[in-house]
């Protein structure tokens, strides 16, 4: 049996029709706390591979001190991003945490298994950076 696909997206690309995602993808959620719309729009969540609760805290505080200093929410996004270190703590939390390590094994397992997947979460990645990617980054790295 052939490897599955791994694929993201954002939820409003797939509310809108817009997420170019294998039609046999199962949508995995990884966001901590996701809303009734969000669950609509996916198959399951894993909120132990969203972004720890207290590394988000950071961000969006750095986050909105930057929209007070007049950046654009893109530019504050990705600023803030870049100040709380949020790729590193993130891969960190991912190594670290037993939680993450058993739901990134489960996917590596249903992977290899040839079912395909999507991870999903609320960024658009066309401009801002997200732990979605870094997410995938770290799934191709180990089951390639």
């Amino acid at each position: 049996m052939s490897r599955g696909t791994l694929t993201d997206t954002y939820v409003a690309a797939i509310q809108h029709d817009l997420a170019d995602l294998p039609p046999d993808a199962t949508r995995i959620g990884v966001v901590r706390r996701p809303t009734g719309w969000f669950h609509a729009a996916i198959d399951e969540n894993l909120p132990e591979l969203g972004p720890p609760t207290d590394l988000l805290e950071a961000f969006r505080d750095a986050e909105e001190d930057m929209k007070m200093q007049g950046f654009c929410e893109e530019g504050a996004h990705n600023a803030a991003w870049d100040q709380v270190g949020f790729e590193s703590a993130y891969r960190e939390y991912l190594e670290e945490s037993a939680e993450a390590q058993a739901a990134l094994s489960d996917l590596e397992e249903r992977l290899s298994a040839g079912e395909s997947l999507a991870l999903v979460c609320y960024e658009n990645t066309e401009r801002k950076r997200c732990h979605r990617t870094i997410l995938r980054e770290r799934l191709e790295e180990t089951i390639s």
